[in-house]
């Protein structure tokens, strides 16, 4: 799906004053940033995620078009509206408020939603909800705000479980699922893989984490690492490292690439790690590899 927006540009349509922004702390799959806005009256292009607005300070009426008529709904602190992701919307008030917005992606929730049904999603889809008056969605919003302002200890697994809660809450009260034909026993289907298979070369300089390659498939990091190994014979970690060990074996056959050139256009995080990995992957250096090969 393409033209989407994503939170970064969600300013260019919808002017206001950040005051809090979770983005440095590069949580997986879910954001939190806090808005003061004017009165506006606003285009928004469809967004990249899951959009769950918390009404913090202030109240006005909350005038919004997504696919149909105009809605009007009364909204102050502790309501909340959801806007689902890849649609267009209109909205319109007038007075000052302050907002808390929780973005997830749709990886995130796809994830989330194939371990709640024990099935494979082919897409989520939120309700047109325009006022809710839902003290746990504004309380996780709540919690994350206060987690982006001044972290605590095992901020990670808190976020995490705080994400984790806010996807299922959504799933009961506010989704509706469309499920996939593929049966979720067995490996990946031959698409799957190759998808899998171009997206790791494409991107092997990064650092490929468990949760983003399920997210190329949008599945669970559970349900993907356990049809990766029987697609692929081994766990994704051991295959994203042994493409980088045979693409640094191609590089290194040419003596004009300096080591640690090799070493950041492969992934690995620095020229010692590279060569503890393939020394133990080959039995040599990197060194003595290209020795070997251009002497």
């Amino acid at each position: 799906m393409t033209g989407l927006i994503t939170p970064d540009e969600l300013p260019i349509w919808v002017p206001g004053v950040s005051t809090v922004d979770s983005a440095r702390l590069g949580w997986e799959g879910v954001r939190v940033r806090r808005w003061r806005y004017t009165g506006l009256d606003v285009f928004i292009p469809a967004l990249s995620d899951y959009l769950i607005v918390a009404y913090r300070d202030g109240a006005t009426q909350m005038n919004r078009r997504c696919t149909g008529d105009w809605r009007e709904e009364p909204v102050a602190p502790g309501a909340v509206s959801l806007l689902t992701h890849a649609a267009q919307s209109h909205w319109r008030w007038s007075e000052d408020v302050e907002v808390m917005h929780l973005y997830l992606s749709p990886a995130v929730m796809a994830g989330v939603a194939a371990d709640a049904y024990g099935r494979h999603i082919r897409n989520v889809e939120l309700a047109d909800v325009l006022r809710a008056d839902d003290p746990v969605l504004a309380g996780i919003a709540a919690a994350l705000d206060r987690e982006a302002s001044d972290e605590g200890v095992g901020c990670k697994l808190y976020v995490e479980a705080l994400r984790t809660h806010a996807c299922v809450h959504i799933l009961r009260r506010y989704a509706n699922v469309a499920f996939s034909d593929e049966e979720r026993s067995g490996g990946f289907s031959r698409a799957q893989a190759k998808l899998l298979k171009t997206f790791v070369d494409e991107h092997l300089e990064q650092a490929l984490t468990l949760e983003t390659l399920a997210g190329v498939v949008r599945l669970s990091a559970f349900h993907f690492a356990r049809k990766f190994r029987e697609t692929f014979g081994c766990p994704p970690y051991a295959y994203v490292m042994r493409r980088r060990i045979e693409r640094a074996a191609g590089q290194l056959a040419n003596p004009a690439i300096p080591l640690k050139v090799v070493a950041a256009e492969c992934g690995f995080s620095d020229q010692s790690h590279m060569t503890r990995l393939f020394r133990r992957a080959t039995g040599v250096t990197p060194a003595e590899f290209r020795r070997d090969r251009t002497s």
